[in-house]
């Protein structure tokens, strides 16, 4: 406990290093792309609720559910950013429910690429079952397991924070800045995290990993239409570079840590800021930049509600053919 506390006690002494002006200079900065990413993100989000087409199609709605998810995760954490770059300190349990909400769509993100990736699979190497396995009733009981395992993870972190002897704490206000480091007020905390974050991506990347291989055999069949299969594939990519941009935002704090102990503390804290937009508020947009350029029913509903209505017309949207739709 006392090594993450010294650790946590770095990061928000490096904070203090910073003049007002510099510390409004990086809010800004940082504030500004997540305004921009946030607004893409919820016109993406009000896109596929805005037509039946999406809001009936399993696909669209694994990807509603995933930038629903990342979006609560990138509001989350640049709203700890403001507190932190605020010089505010929050109370345990007031920060315990901000960094929750954020542990659980964050394990949202990744379980919700699984899925999309087994849709894939099911739709290339098995296209005559596919409407029979991947319906709107399956995904929902599918959306509603994986947070299912994403509240148990909560919950199970909440229970080990909940043995920690409060009472011996002089205020339950925070003497750091709020951050998940900050909270792991005990060892089992620490390494339930720990076990629990690696058990989650290497059985992810395990899935995704194995759809793409499967997908790739489907590929040297002659009964395979090479086309989708060719696209499928691309999909499949992007899903495995979307987990390892998840898994870069897990290692976050352990790298801040490792920075600490090396850099200078206002070095450290202006690469901290750095580090902050590339692995925590670009990777959260990536979605609704791959899937709204590269879907070709999404693409021009998009850019009409993008354009605020005035550039575009928006006529009816029609879900694409099954070999067109596996192509993009």
């Amino acid at each position: 406990m006392s090594f993450v506390n010294r650790s946590a006690a770095n990061v928000s002494v490096g904070l203090q290093y910073q003049g007002v002006f510099e510390r409004a200079l990086f809010s800004t900065l940082t504030t500004l792309p997540c305004c921009v990413f946030l607004f893409i993100n919820g016109t993406m989000l009000f896109t596929l609720r805005s037509k039946s087409v999406f809001r009936e199609t399993s696909r669209y709605i694994l990807l509603c559910n995933l930038l629903f998810a990342d979006t609560g995760q990138m509001a989350l954490s640049q709203i700890l950013y403001i507190i932190a770059a605020s010089r505010v300190t929050l109370t345990y349990p007031l920060c315990g429910f901000l960094n929750m909400l954020t542990i659980l769509v964050t394990t949202v993100s990744p379980l919700t690429l699984v899925l999309m990736s087994l849709e894939r699979y099911v739709a290339v190497c098995y296209p005559l079952r596919h409407t029979a396995i991947v319906n709107i009733r399956n995904t929902w009981v599918a959306i509603a397991v994986v947070w299912a395992i994403s509240s148990l993870n909560v919950l199970t972190q909440v229970l080990l924070l909940v043995e920690f002897p409060f009472e011996q704490l002089q205020s339950l206000q925070m003497k750091d800045y709020c951050s998940e480091t900050a909270i792991m007020l005990g060892s089992k905390s620490a390494e339930f995290s720990k076990v629990f974050t690696s058990f989650l991506f290497i059985s992810s990347s395990v899935v995704i990993t194995s759809t793409y291989v499967s997908v790739m055999v489907a590929a040297r069949s002659a009964s395979t239409e090479k086309t989708s299969v060719h696209k499928a594939r691309n999909t499949l990519l992007l899903h495995l570079v979307q987990l390892s941009l998840s898994l870069c935002s897990t290692v976050y704090s352990s790298l801040l840590i490792s920075l600490s102990r090396v850099l200078q503390r206002i070095v450290f804290v202006r690469i901290q800021n750095f580090l902050y937009v590339f692995i925590f508020i670009f990777p959260r947009c990536l979605s609704s930049l791959i899937y709204g350029i590269r879907d070709q029913s999404i693409r021009p509903v998009l850019m009409y509600h993008l354009c605020c209505r005035h550039k575009l017309r928006s006529g009816p949207v029609k879900v694409l053919p099954r070999s067109e739709m596996d192509a993009n």
